[in-house]
């Protein structure tokens, strides 16, 4: 008994050590990545890796199961299975050290190795981090394992000797006090590197609108509890994207540069010359392919921004309509994410837009500072290029953009939807008059109509606030005689085309989810 005692002690021991060993290699990693670049860590770079190899339809329920968290789960997971595998190369350092040295460092080249491939790699520095340390964990891994090897025992030997576990836990304590200083001090190497793209940002004043966006009219927004707001604030618009780390671009440094098929004059702004040029504001509703039948991944806000059709026309470009011979635009992130949008529908009047401002002040960082694209009733993968920083015209025949590679539709026109805010499903509204409410969008189409199912009745008229635009949202609300017992609650809309939203579900691969949004309540 006290020899089987003693042995799961001692993997116990060896499991500290990997764990140890681990978090070393991790500091050190975050340290050498504040020195050299932030976004080069080996989390950033693996799960970067990971994103870019895992199926759309994986994607797709990771976005649907964990939201906006999605992120933050694949790096715990991330972090998970690292504490997994440190275990088990701990405990096996314990009789073969250098064997559990070397499994360390063969994450390090992993880490090196997804370095490298990420579109926004700028080169063999990017490897720093995840090598240095994977070379700090595996000198921590195989000190810690020495303290606890058999006195006397020749390495892979198993010895007749004992140990010193006060030794091994002086080790272990020196080890953590020196991995979390290091952690420390690249936690404030990395915060460094960002403050000056936050004072770029704290510092910038947005100058007033050529074109103000038009007054909002009277009743868009119905004073119904539990609705949607017509404008959402900055701080509650979705975010759904690729990126670990969110960029953290200096406005003084940014730039921006226009080329391509059918470019006749190479064009490169600073974000100082677009601000001088005339800007429009516009309210504009943008909405993730992502989103389910009636799902939170909509958004509306008043934007700031240049006319990118503007910019074109500058450069040269002429929509394929009229002899172009660029019929996609991509545009580039500074992450490496690239979007393909239609330059058609970017050219064809359209409150196509490189957007500066976002609800009155500049773009927030998660939303693309210092600037993002935004094209009106295309979904966000096809037109919301957030920290932008290359556009480049060429054809769909030529080049398949980040999301085009992963199976999801070349053009992506936002689909007709309709979603019930309140009452929520499940739930219990009393008897009587219930107000069932909502909002409906058609980007670039408007909404003419909203229609209210119970159960399997007649389709009844709900009353439309009044619209902002074609652009954006609309709400609706419907008085329902709400009577006991248990009843399904359908929307549809129709749009300003007169095309009604189709009843046909579909899932969001490849070009939008479809169907009616429907919720289940019960009178009591």
């Amino acid at each position: 008994m006290s020899s089987l005692r003693s042995k799961l002690v001692r993997a116990a021991f060896g499991a500290l050590a990997g764990l140890l060993a681990a978090f070393t290699a991790l500091a050190v990693a975050e340290l050498v990545a504040g020195l050299v670049r932030p976004a080069a860590g080996p989390v950033t770079v693996v799960g970067g890796a990971v994103i870019d190899r895992t199926p759309a339809p994986v994607k797709d329920f990771a976005i649907r199961t964990f939201g906006e968290n999605d992120k933050i789960v694949l790096q715990l997971g991330i972090l998970a299975i690292l504490a997994l595998i440190a275990i088990g190369l701990g405990i096996l350092a314990l009789s073969h050290r250098r064997a559990g040295a070397a499994g360390v460092l063969l994450f390090g080249i992993v880490g090196a190795a997804a370095a490298l491939s990420r579109p926004d790699s700028t080169g063999t520095g990017d490897v720093l981090p995840s090598i240095a340390g994977a070379l700090a964990g595996a000198v921590a891994l195989y000190m810690l394992a020495t303290k606890a090897a058999p006195v006397h025992a020749p390495d892979g030997q198993p010895g007749t000797g004992g140990w010193s576990r006060r030794g091994f836990l002086a080790a272990a304590g020196v080890t953590a006090v020196a991995a979390t200083s290091a952690g420390a001090l690249g936690r404030y190497f990395t915060g460094r590197q960002g403050q000056g793209a936050v004072a770029s940002r704290e510092n910038l004043v947005l100058p007033k609108p050529a074109s103000p966006a038009p007054a909002v009219p009277a009743g868009v927004q119905l004073k119904v509890p539990g609705i949607t707001a017509f404008t959402t604030p900055n701080a509650d618009f979705y975010r759904v994207d690729t990126a670990l780390t969110v960029p953290k671009v200096d406005a003084g440094t940014w730039r921006l540069r226009i080329h391509g098929k059918g470019v006749t004059r190479p064009l490169t702004y600073t974000l100082d010359q677009l601000l001088a040029r005339p800007l429009i504001e516009r309210d504009i509703t943008l909405t993730c392919v992502s989103n389910e039948v009636g799902g939170p991944y909509i958004g509306n806000a008043r934007w700031l921004g240049v006319p990118l059709a503007d910019l074109l026309k500058e450069a040269g470009v002429i929509p394929p309509s009229r002899g172009g011979k660029a019929d996609q635009l991509v545009a580039r992130s500074v992450d490496g994410m690239t979007l393909g949008s239609p330059v058609e529908d970017v050219m064809d009047g359209r409150d196509a837009m490189l957007a500066v401002g976002m609800n009155g002040e500049p773009l927030p960082f998660d939303h693309g500072f210092p600037v993002r694209m935004l094209v009106p009733g295309l979904y966000g993968y096809v037109s919301a290029c957030k920290w932008i920083e290359d556009i480049e015209l060429t054809t769909f025949d030529a080049y398949d953009p980040y999301w085009v590679k992963r199976k999801w539709a070349r053009k992506a026109p936002i689909k007709t939807q309709a979603r019930i805010d309140t009452p929520k499903p499940f739930a219990r509204p009393a008897a009587g008059t219930v107000t069932v409410a909502g909002v409906a969008w058609a980007q670039h189409r408007g909404i003419t109509r909203v229609q209210i199912r119970v159960d399997d009745g007649p389709w009844q008229d709900a009353d439309l606030a009044a619209q902002a635009g074609v652009d954006t949202w609309r709400q609706w609300s419907y008085r329902w005689n709400a009577t006991p017992g248990g009843h399904n609650l359908t929307v549809r809309a129709t749009d300003g085309t007169g095309q009604a939203q189709t009843e046909q579900r579909t899932r969001t691969i490849p070009d939008g989810a479809s169907g009616w949004h429907s919720v289940f309540v019960t009178v009591p």
